[in-house]
C-alpha cells in the first residue's frame, strides 16, 4: 500500500541536503519504490513530504543510501521525526512532470 512520509529535521541545513543528494544523486538514480519527494526549509529546519509504494522502500532507501552518506560522510547525529499515513488519494496536474 502506497504511504505519505512526513519528516522534520532540524539539524538539516540546505548546505547539507546539497551534499547528500550530490552524493546520492536520487535525483539521477530514484530509489525504488519513491513516487513524489518534496523538500523545503522553514523557520524550524529541513521539511519532506514524500509519496512511497511503501513504508518499507523508504526504510530500506534511507539505510542503504542516505545514512551512509548523511551520518557516515557528514557526521550528522540527530534524526527525523518521520511520520507515515496510508495514501488516500494522488492527483497529478496535467502537464507536470520531471525533478526540481
Amino acid at each position: 500500500m502506497a504511504v505519505v512520509m512526513t519528516f522534520a529535521w532540524p539539524e538539516i541545513t540546505p548546505e547539507l541536503y546539497d551534499a547528500v543528494r550530490d552524493r546520492v544523486r536520487w535525483e539521477d538514480n530514484a530509489p525504488d519504490g519513491c513516487v513524489l519527494h518534496v523538500g523545503w526549509f522553514a523557520d524550524d529546519g529541513f521539511h519532506v513530504t514524500d509519496v512511497w509504494e511503501s513504508e518499507n522502500h523508504f526504510t530500506q532507501f534511507i539505510a542503504d543510501r542516505i545514512e551512509p552518506v548523511l551520518k557516515g560522510e557528514l557526521g550528522v547525529k540527530s534524526d527525523p521525526q518521520v511520520k507515515f499515513s496510508p495514501l488516500y488519494r494522488r492527483f497529478v496536474a496535467p502537464g507536470v512532470s520531471g525533478a526540481a
